[in-house]
């Protein structure tokens, strides 16, 4: 990674001994278990959060304003806020990282999912700390890899599109995203981000979506309740009032102020009373839902 590359993403903005403090990880030489252990430590500490956006006060996607987000003021964020905290401290580790984007669901989404691949030992691995019911740890970027997360199996496939090679990342056989390596610049992020934050079609200024890996298992907060998964347990579900819904999201530690939480109420009742309001259990989004639906991916 060279130092050009380091600067344009102003890695040197992130305060790294903050962030790895906030993980309970001690800083190491660069090695499978480290990046094991940070990613697990990653998505099971900084909440996966459209709050931000669906408050209207999103601070944006500049490295600075990430860190300050998602560690300093713990507001959780979504891919272009953890991808970027993540590889920002891998590089300033010794990692040696390089940004990718890819399509959710469907090959013909916008690119608008941000991931991190890590070159290690000769093989290349991909991070994905900011999918939702994300994968806890890396897996090869490589034809038929698999890992295996208690009763679910994540894999990586090669899927072709007009002829330029993309990698799919399935979790049980169906498709999460999928990603290609060309090369990503901030501005590419920024553009992705603001169509998230403000597209009109957006699923995260349609829905609330709160979500982390947690001692009781992964915990997912919609607009309309909480669902909870744990490897080898049928999952459960519950519809919840309004004011527990932001409650669970608070506790799910994202920080709100009380006047922020009921403005986040107030909002959450009003996605609930829209005409024809669905909640997000579904394995796959109806197309209206498709540009990036990160949250469908949760059944």
């Amino acid at each position: 990674m060279t130092h050009a590359t380091a600067q344009e993403w102003q890695i040197d903005a992130v305060d790294v001994p903050a962030y790895l403090a906030a993980l309970g990880v001690e800083p190491a030489s660069p090695s499978l278990d480290l990046l094991e252990h940070l990613h697990r430590a990653h998505v099971s500490t900084f909440p996966f959060s459209n709050v931000e956006v669906l408050l209207g006060e999103h601070p944006g996607v500049e490295p600075a304003t990430v860190f300050d987000q998602v560690v300093v003021r713990r507001r959780g964020g979504y891919c272009f806020e953890h991808s970027q905290l993540f590889s920002a401290a891998l590089q300033t580790l010794g990692f040696t990282v390089r940004r990718a984007l890819g399509r959710v669901r469907s090959l013909q989404s916008a690119r608008t999912h941000m991931t991190v691949l890590v070159d290690l030992d000769d093989a290349r691995y991909l991070c994905d700390p900011g999918f939702c019911f994300s994968i806890t740890g890396p897996i090869a970027l490589d034809d038929g890899a698999r890992r295996v997360e208690g009763d679910r199996t994540f894999s990586v496939g090669r899927v072709p599109d007009e002829g330029w090679p993309l990698f799919s990342l399935n979790r049980d056989g169906e498709m999460e995203h999928v990603l290609d390596e060309s090369t990503v610049h901030p501005a590419d992020v920024r553009m992705g981000h603001l169509m998230t934050s403000t597209g009109e079609d957006s699923v995260f200024r349609q829905h609330l979506m709160v979500m982390r890996h947690t001692p009781q298992g992964h915990v997912t907060v919609t607009e309309g309740g909480v669902t909870v998964r744990w490897p080898g347990q049928r999952r459960s579900h519950e519809e919840l009032g309004v004011d527990r819904v932001v409650g669970l999201v608070r506790e799910l530690d994202v920080r709100v102020s009380d006047a922020e939480a009921e403005e986040l109420a107030r909002i959450v009742a009003g996605l609930r009373s829209r005409p024809g309001a669905v909640t997000l259990h579904r394995r796959h989004p109806g197309p209206r839902r498709r540009a990036h639906s990160a949250a469908q991916s949760e059944e």
